[in-house]
């Protein structure tokens, strides 16, 4: 099984080159996406330096929650709208008020929920210095198991692989896992298989988001860049 899902990645790397994800505003003007799908900027492929601040580190945090439900370009859009505020950090964002801050992040949807969500994270990354435990993050409010795997692997470089709806379905797809698999199945069925390094993670799932964007629009045979 280990051979089969390094063969994927593999293909999967060779079909679309490497990814640099997590997106930041700070790349915006010189970080293209390789791969010319959805957003196009601020992408940073083979740099694994990022984030290399707390702004950075928090940045990315904003956006695991903005991005529930929702597309990164309409994440972007809210993205935006806080810089123009001046309210991407935990303490500005502490300072904003709610309504101001609801209609900023509004193009994300949710709006209601994820400002509250997001206050509360701001609250709680202040003065903030150690790397959290996923235990810790599925504690606070609106942090599911794929937001607190985005974050600790994204944010802090841990090898915690995400799972979402279109991991899921690319492997029952190649008949690897079967629709009874939970999210922390698959979770382990990648992390036995795979060497632990998170440059490998953010790869591999960056990835099977963009073979499965390509299948949504019909550009891509499933199986064809794996056989």
């Amino acid at each position: 099984m280990k051979d089969k899902l390094n063969l994927i990645y593999k293909k999967l790397l060779e079909e679309y080159g490497f990814q640099g994800w997590w997106p930041l505003l700070s790349l915006h003007k010189n970080g293209i996406n390789p791969t010319k799908t959805g957003s196009m900027n601020g992408y940073h492929p083979k740099d694994y330096s990022f984030p290399r601040n707390k702004n950075e580190q928090f940045e990315i945090i904003i956006g695991t929650v903005l991005t529930q439900n929702t597309s990164w370009t309409s994440v972007e859009k809210s993205l935006f709208n806080l810089k123009k505020l001046n309210s991407i950090s935990p303490e500005k964002i502490l300072k904003i008020s709610l309504d101001e801050f609801k209609n900023a992040i509004k193009p994300s949807g949710y709006y209601n929920q994820k400002a509250e969500r997001l206050k509360l994270l701001a609250k709680w990354f202040i003065d903030r210095e150690e790397i959290p435990t996923r235990d810790e993050l599925l504690k606070l409010k609106g942090v599911g198991p794929e937001t607190a795997d985005s974050i600790l692997l994204y944010a802090y470089k841990i090898p915690s692989f995400v799972i979402d709806t279109y991991t899921k379905r690319t492997l029952i797809k190649l008949k690897l896992i079967d629709e009874t698999f939970s999210y922390n199945e698959i979770k382990k069925f990648f992390e036995d298989n795979l060497e632990l390094d998170f440059k490998i993670f953010q790869e591999f799932h960056a990835l099977l988001v963009e073979h499965a964007k390509r299948l949504k629009s019909g550009e891509k045979d499933f199986l064809l860049i794996f056989k």
